[in-house]
């Protein structure tokens, strides 16, 4: 095949890959554009058939009339404080374990990371008695410590997340921090910690989306609706404001945006976390 042959069928290959890839995007994108349109409806307009796209009037009102509903002011602040603790607490624990599964040499090291691992395979459903049971004997029912308490005791696909990515930091790094009098602990926190960025933001992401979303465990821990998360007050907004589309819509707009905006203002990071920690095993 001649130069010029290989250059236009690598432009057809690359066309039909850019196609499919706006065209998937579309196919993702399109039912957020129209969550987002939706709460800027009128009810008139949220029900008409057939349905339009943009609102032909912007009303902002469904986004205030979320507040008058629920306290969503409230429910926002206790996500705050509980996702904020839960990914201080996943970062530290995790990255501490992993640190010691990577680095720190010790007899029956492997047999610990598998069964580690192991637990990986364990349904929540499983340990969701026990745990209860656990907890209310602590007297936390109905506190937000379950919530963010088992954040600290470190996460199973966290740790060997940043394990992976320890591993491929250099060791002559930490043998030269070592003849300088670099202690255990001041590696992890001076070497290894600064050079695991993508990593730590990996795992930052991934602990903030999951506690943020978490519907189960503020279901079963929280009984008082002043303690109520996003998670279970949406569920309580769609119980009380009557099938109003726009509000409804706008309650999960808000729901959703701290997601969006932390991705993309993530993303680098994050795919680099995931595509460096698979480097070296």
């Amino acid at each position: 095949m001649s130069k010029t042959s290989l250059v236009k069928a690598n432009n057809f290959d690359r066309t039909i890959t850019y196609a499919l890839l706006i065209l998937l995007s579309l196919v993702f994108i399109l039912p957020f554009v129209w969550l987002v349109s939706t709460s800027l409806k009128p009810e008139s307009d949220a029900v008409a058939f057939p349905p339009a796209l943009f609102p032909n009037e912007v009303k902002w009102d469904n986004y205030a009339k979320v507040f008058e509903l629920v306290p969503f002011g409230r429910f926002y602040l206790n996500t705050i404080i509980i996702t904020s603790c839960s990914v201080i607490g996943t970062i530290l624990s995790s990255s501490i374990v992993a640190y010691g599964f990577a680095r720190i040499s010790a007899k029956g090291k492997n047999f610990w990371f598998v069964m580690l691992l192991a637990t990986m395979m364990l349904p929540s459903q499983v340990t969701m008695i026990p745990v209860y049971l656990i907890f209310s004997r602590l007297h936390w029912i109905n506190t937000f410590l379950p919530l963010i308490v088992p954040a600290f005791m470190g996460s199973a696909f966290f740790i060997f997340l940043l394990r992976q990515f320890f591993k491929t930091i250099p060791r002559e790094l930490e043998d030269a921090a070592i003849i300088d009098g670099c202690s255990t602990f001041g590696i992890f926190a001076k070497i290894i910690l600064p050079l695991s960025g993508p990593a730590i933001t990996t795992v930052a992401i991934l602990s903030f989306m999951w506690s943020w979303n978490d519907f189960m465990s503020p279901l079963i821990y929280l009984n008082d609706q002043v303690k109520f998360t996003l998670a279970i007050g949406l569920q309580l907004f769609n119980g009380v404001q009557n099938s109003l589309w726009g509000p409804g819509m706008a309650a999960s707009s808000m729901v959703i945006a701290p997601l969006v905006v932390l991705f993309f203002l993530a993303q680098r990071f994050f795919i680099e976390g995931i595509a460096l920690s698979g480097i070296k095993g």
